[in-house]
């Protein structure tokens, strides 16, 4: 097997969640070439960073013909295909469509992953390591990890100004209004005067506030309460660069993308869980601390408990 392809879509926590599997696979395959067609902005997480040699996006416009039954398939991406001795694909294909179309190119080595998450079975990195696990490659490892470029930590380094360690992060949004705790408790949480000592000379507030597309509306109210604060606004980062921000940081924020990042990346995270099933969800690492909602109802959550995670996070550093 010294080409691979593993075709990986869904969105930023799908594609983090399967990192455990492809860390087994690059484990023990450290000489294969490894290539992803994803996303590519998400996929950048593993470009030429430990899992993959090559990026090819998901949405490229003739790759539309392979979910088409008996379409005319481009040759260069049937050549492409190909060319792999083993793809692991990820893709919903209900009626294999995309399945026979690789076939119909010589595909010969193709495993199927799970699509879709069962939300009453296993933790969803082991769920995703199935594939992997029936090449006989155990996945005894869940963690899920990112290994930021020189790059990245280069940007992250001019970002924070060489501010001292450990940043407080916090992320207030999820792409889910469910999913998400009232704005007014984040503000609360960080006006109240509950912190011990060690917490003091940050001074009891985020470092860094990051904002993604989802999360303008919260993001611009955050900015006219803390305007007279040295908060930093991290607006639409590459994921890689965003990833050596949250090096080492005190991460705080819901069951999100951005929160498996995080927890990828090293911080030390406090993770404010509603409707979702931490069981399933929540990232394996060890530096991951769940508060979880009365009811699975953000809105239910005190302030005291998160309050008094981010105390012990703090007075650990």
């Amino acid at each position: 097997m010294n080409r691979i392809l593993v075709i990986r879509g869904g969105a930023i926590g799908d594609f983090i969640l399967t990192l455990p599997a492809l860390k087994a696979l690059r484990d023990a395959r450290p000489h294969a070439h490894i290539d992803i067609l994803g996303y590519k902005h998400i996929a950048a997480l593993a470009e030429n960073r430990f899992y993959a040699q090559a990026l090819r996006s998901i949405e490229y416009g003739p790759l539309s013909s392979f979910f088409a039954k008996d379409s005319e398939l481009p040759s260069e991406l049937a050549n492409y295909f190909a060319g792999f001795d083993l793809i692991i694909s990820y893709l919903y294909d209900p009626d294999r469509i995309f399945e026979n179309n690789l076939r119909r190119c010589g595909v010969e080595n193709l495993i199927c992953g799970p699509a879709k998450i069962v939300q009453t079975g296993d933790h969803a990195a082991r769920q995703l390591a199935c594939p992997i696990e029936e090449l006989g490659i155990r996945v005894a490892d869940l963690t899920e990890k990112v290994f930021p470029s020189i790059e990245d930590r280069t940007f992250a380094q001019e970002f924070l100004q060489n501010s001292q360690r450990p940043n407080l992060v916090i992320h207030p949004g999820s792409g889910s209004t469910e999913k998400n705790r009232p704005l007014d408790n984040w503000i609360a949480l960080f006006r109240s005067g509950g912190f011990p000592a060690a917490a003091r000379p940050l001074e009891r507030r985020p470092s860094v506030v990051i904002c993604g597309e989802a999360d303008q509306a919260y993001v611009s109210q955050l900015e006219r309460e803390w305007k007279s604060r040295n908060v930093r606004f991290a607006r639409n980062l590459p994921l890689p660069h965003l990833a050596a921000v949250l090096e080492d940081s005190i991460f705080v924020g819901h069951d999100s993308g951005i929160s498996h990042l995080a927890a990828a990346a090293g911080a030390n995270c406090i993770l404010l869980f509603g409707p979702t099933d931490p069981d399933i969800w929540a990232p394996k690492n060890k530096d991951v601390r769940v508060v979880s909602a009365p009811g699975g109802r953000l809105s239910n959550l005190e302030i005291a408990p998160v309050e008094a995670a981010v105390a012990v996070a703090l007075g650990n550093h």
